[in-house]
C-alpha cells in the first residue's frame, strides 16, 4: 500500500520533564498491549493510562500481573499468540496496538517462531480494524550480515510495516534502565569484574537509550494523525563504545575504575558463554545478547524528529540514564521493589515487581520461619530486642566468636562494641558489628552489618500474632560487591545451614520458657 508521509509534529509537548513522558491525548484511544509482562511493556501500560488511553492488555498467563500496580486499571485478556487463541477477541474495538513481544530467551527457533506470530497477528489486525501497530525493534546498519537476534527484529519489523495496517517501527540500541536484559550484563558485569579480558566487540559503538525517552516516543507514536507506515531510529544521539560504557557505569555506580582488555578476537558464542557465567542472566539471554554486538548499533539519522519532536528538556544522556536506574538502590538499601508513589523518582527506569530474577543486583539471602505456638508477637519481642552483647546470638557460641575475631583483625568492629542497654534498642544503637537500621517494637527489626566484608548485609526479624500463635521471620540478606563478595557468600552459605536454623529455633524455645517462666510465676 502507498501510505503518505508528514513532517508535521502531531502531539503537543510540554517543557516539564513528566508531561514529555505523559503526553496528554487529545481523543482518548483504545489501545491494546501485547507484551505487558515483559521489560518495555510492563513499564509503557501505566504511562498509556496517565496519558488518557483506555488500555486492554493480552498476555499469554494472567497470573504474572497479579504484583504489578496498574492489574486494576485495565482490561486483561487472555491470548497466545503461537496459536492465536484469543488473538481477534482481544483485537475488537481497538485503535492502536503496541506489539511487543519476542521469543528470544524462550529456547528453540525463537526466529521461526517470531516470524509466524507476527504474521498471524498482522492479518489479525487488519480484519479487526486496528489503525496503528506499533514496534520496539533494535538498531542495526543496513546491508550487513546480522545475529539471529537482530535478524528476527528486522524481520518482524517489516512483516508489519508489510502489513495492511499502517505501522511505526522504532529502532533503538540498548535500553538502559532497572530490569532491561542489555542494561543488566553491563551491570553485573561492571560490577563483578575489575578487570575485564573481552572480545573485539567492546570496541563497538552504540547509542544507548535510557527506558523514560524510549517510553516517550512509545506513547507519542499512538498520537501521530496521519499515516506513516515507516521505521524510525531513535538513540540518545551519545554514541560510545560498549568499553566506555562499563568504564562509565562503574564510575556512576561509584566503583572502582574497571579496566576492559579487548582482545583481537570475535568468539561471540564463547563471549556469550562466558557472559552466561559470570552473570545470573540465562544462556538463552546471554548468546543471542551478545551475538547481537558484533556490529554497531547506531542510529543513522534523525528523521524520527519531524514526526515526533525530541523531548524538550532533551534527551537523557548514559551517564544520567544510569543514575536515574541506580538511583533507589543506594547504600544501605535494601527494598529494591518498585513503588507506585516514588515522587521525583523517575520510576519507568526502577525495577517492576515482576521483572525477572537476574534484574537489579545479585541479592543472597538466607530465610526461616516458624510458629511459635502459645505466645503472642509481645512475649517473643523481648528476646529479638535483647539479642547480642551479653546475651549472645542463640546459635553456634564458638562460631560467632571467630567470626568476631576475624572481622577485628581485618579491621572491623568485631564482637567488643556489645549493646548500648542489655534489654531494649532504639535506631542507631550498635548491636555488636551490627547496627539498628529500622525498629517496630512487638513487630520487626532490621540490623545493618559493620563488619568487613565486601558487600552489604542485614539481618532482619519479623513477628506476626496468628490464632494464639507469634508467626516468626528471619531473613539475612548480603548483597556482594564484585568477586570477592561472591566469594565470601559461598564460603560462609554452608555454615548458614545450621546457625541460621539454629537461631530460629533457640530464640522460639526462649521465648516459649520466658512466657512459661511467667505464667508459673502470675500462678504462685
Amino acid at each position: 500500500m502507498n501510505r503518505p508521509t508528514t513532517n508535521r509534529p502531531s502531539s503537543e509537548h510540554s517543557t516539564t520533564p513528566d508531561d514529555e513522558i505523559i503526553q496528554e491525548t487529545r481523543n482518548p484511544r483504545r489501545t491494546l498491549v501485547l507484551g505487558a509482562t515483559g521489560y518495555i511493556g510492563g513499564r509503557l501500560v501505566p504511562r498509556l493510562l496517565q496519558a488518557g488511553h483506555k488500555v486492554r492488555v493480552g498476555v499469554r498467563r494472567p497470573e504474572k500481573l497479579k504484583q504489578v500496580p496498574w492489574a486494576a486499571d485495565v482490561d486483561v485478556r487472555t491470548v497466545d499468540l503461537d496459536s492465536g487463541q484469543g488473538l481477534s477477541e482481544s483485537l475488537h474495538g481497538i485503535d492502536t496496538v503496541y506489539y511487543l513481544v519476542h521469543s528470544m530467551g524462550s529456547g528453540g527457533d525463537f526466529e521461526a517462531h517470531e516470524a509466524e506470530a507476527a504474521t498471524r497477528f498482522a492479518e489479525a489486525a487488519a480484519s479487526a480494524g486496528v489503525s496503528r501497530i506499533v514496534y520496539l525493534g533494535g538498531l542495526h546498519p543496513e546491508g550487513r550480515e546480522l545475529s539471529k537476534h537482530m535478524r528476527s527484529r528486522a524481520n518482524v519489523g517489516r512483516i508489519l510495516l508489510d502489513s495492511a495496517v499502517d505501522a511505526i517501527v522504532f529502532n533503538a540500541g540498548i535500553i538502559i534502565g532497572s530490569g532491561s536484559a542489555s542494561f543488566e550484563m553491563i551491570r553485573h558485569l561492571a560490577t563483578t569484574l575489575r578487570w575485564m579480558p573481552a572480545p573485539d566487540w567492546v570496541s563497538n559503538r552504540v547509542e544507548p537509550l535510557s527506558v523514560r525517552d524510549a517510553l516517550y516516543y512509545l506513547v507519542a507514536a499512538a498520537d501521530v494523525d496521519e499515516e506513516i507506515n515507516r521505521s524510525f531510529e531513535i538513540g540518545s544521539r551519545q554514541i560510545l563504545t560498549y568499553a566506555q560504557v562499563m568504564r562509565t557505569f562503574a564510575e556512576v555506580a561509584g566503583l572502582k575504575p574497571r579496566h576492559v582488555i579487548a582482545l583481537p578476537l570475535p568468539a561471540p558464542t564463547l563471549s556469550g558463554i562466558w557472559v552466561g557465567l559470570v552473570t545470573p542472566l540465562p544462556f538463552s539471554l546471554t548468546l543471542p545478547l551478545v551475538q547481537s554486538l558484533q556490529e554497531d548499533a547506531v542510529a543513522s539519522d534523525q528523521d524520527v524528529d519531524a514526526v515526533i519532536p525530541p523531548p524538550g528538556s532533551g534527551l537523557i544522556g548514559f551517564a544520567d540514564a544510569v543514575r536515574l536506574a541506580l538511583r533507589r538502590e543506594v547504600e544501605g538499601a535494601v527494598d529494591t521493589n518498585w513503588d507506585a508513589d516514588a515522587g521525583e523518582l523517575d520510576e519507568a527506569a526502577l525495577p517492576l515487581p515482576n521483572d525477572p530474577q537476574w534484574a537489579g543486583r545479585r541479592i543472597c539471602s538466607d530465610e526461616r520461619s516458624a510458629t511459635i505456638a502459645g505466645v503472642t508477637a509481645a512475649e517473643v519481642w523481648p528476646v529479638i530486642e535483647g539479642i547480642g552483647g551479653a546475651n549472645g546470638w542463640y546459635s553456634w557460641p564458638l562460631a560467632w566468636k571467630i567470626r568476631g575475631v576475624w572481622d577485628k583483625a581485618v579491621g572491623g568492629a568485631g564482637l567488643n562494641r556489645g549493646r548500648r542497654l542489655p534489654d531494649t534498642l532504639r535506631i542507631g544503637d550498635p548491636v555488636d558489628w551490627w547496627r539498628v537500621d529500622e525498629l517496630e517494637p512487638n513487630s520487626r527489626l532490621l540490623l545493618r552489618a559493620e563488619m568487613k566484608v565486601s558487600g552489604y548485609a542485614w539481618l532482619e526479624f519479623e513477628l506476626t500474632d496468628t490464632d494464639g500463635s507469634c508467626d516468626y521471620h528471619q531473613t539475612a540478606t548480603f548483597i556482594p560487591s564484585g568477586v570477592r563478595g561472591r566469594l565470601y557468600w559461598a564460603l560462609v552459605a554452608p555454615f548458614h545451614r545450621f546457625i541460621f536454623p539454629a537461631m530460629a529455633k533457640n530464640i522460639a524455645a526462649e521465648a516459649r520458657r520466658r512466657a512459661q517462666s511467667d505464667s508459673a510465676f502470675i500462678r504462685s
